[in-house]
């Protein structure tokens, strides 16, 4: 089967890759479930923003479900309710793992840095949620938590670095630098904070155009837009952010449900 993504809405997507077919950070809940993050941009609207794409019993014919981390936009009480308990769950540590296996899920294993799925290897890659001062506030670090990335490249697949929630770090930037990886998966709603001072959580349209800068052979694939309270930049904006930069034929902001060949 050729390797694709489907992305679903905000960083829920199902990947084929290698023969595997996985399921990443579900958030299956109907429009408007949730009250607004408190403390972020905008939190009087109601998560998610927009309805599902699909119905969300159409993708759990997965060989596992890959969770970068705990926040509600990555794993819902939803997904919790609607995912058989008997599915494989890969978690980014044992905190996590504890926490999924609390909710009845039986079938879940903890991912090392360099993960074996059934043959399929990746590596998981550190995220950093948000600015050095966010955290040095521990009640903001806490909610900010500790996200995963992940990268593939498998023998015969083109290579997919996927960010996940951080902002750009050194780390991000030695990644792209040393994999110079064919296709780069970039979170960027540019969240914020409702303290303005408080900077960006997620990456946002100049940190799409740094990919570009340092990758410049690479299909970008921006998502987590435009479905969460707090996440500011819209799929216009950056669109046309890339016109004007120059690196849109780059660029792939798809719309949610669309199928990705890669």
């Amino acid at each position: 089967m050729k390797s694709r993504i489907q992305f679903i809405r905000n960083a829920t997507l199902v990947l084929n890759y290698a023969g595997k077919r996985l399921l990443m950070d579900p958030m299956f809940a109907e429009k408007g479930a949730y009250p607004g993050f408190p403390g972020t941009a905008n939190s009087e609207l109601r998560n998610p923003l927009v309805e599902m794409p699909v119905e969300p019993e159409s993708l759990i014919d997965v060989d596992a479900v890959l969770v970068s981390h705990l926040h509600p936009d990555h794993w819902d009480k939803v997904a919790v309710q609607t995912l058989p308990k008997q599915i494989k769950v890969l978690a980014k540590d044992d905190e996590d793992a504890n926490t999924i296996r609390s909710q009845g899920f039986t079938n879940v294993e903890v991912l090392e840095k360099d993960a074996n799925f059934e043959g399929l290897h990746f590596q998981q890659t550190y995220c950093q949620h948000g600015p050095d001062a966010a955290y040095e506030i521990p009640e903001l670090a806490e909610f900010l938590g500790e996200p995963a990335g992940y990268y593939f490249n498998e023998e015969d697949e083109k290579s997919i670095y996927f960010l996940g929630d951080t902002v750009w770090i050194d780390q991000v930037e030695n990644n792209l630098k040393t994999w110079q990886p064919d296709v780069v998966v970039v979170n960027t709603g540019y969240a914020r904070m409702e303290d303005e001072n408080m900077g960006a959580i997620l990456t946002g349209k100049k940190d799409v155009q740094r990919v570009h800068e340092f990758v410049p052979d690479a299909t970008i694939i921006a998502i987590h837009m435009e479905a969460l309270n707090h996440c500011l930049l819209s799929r216009k904006e950056l669109k046309e952010y890339a016109e004007e930069k120059g690196f849109s034929e780059n660029l792939i902001i798809p719309e949610d449900g669309e199928v990705i060949n890669l």
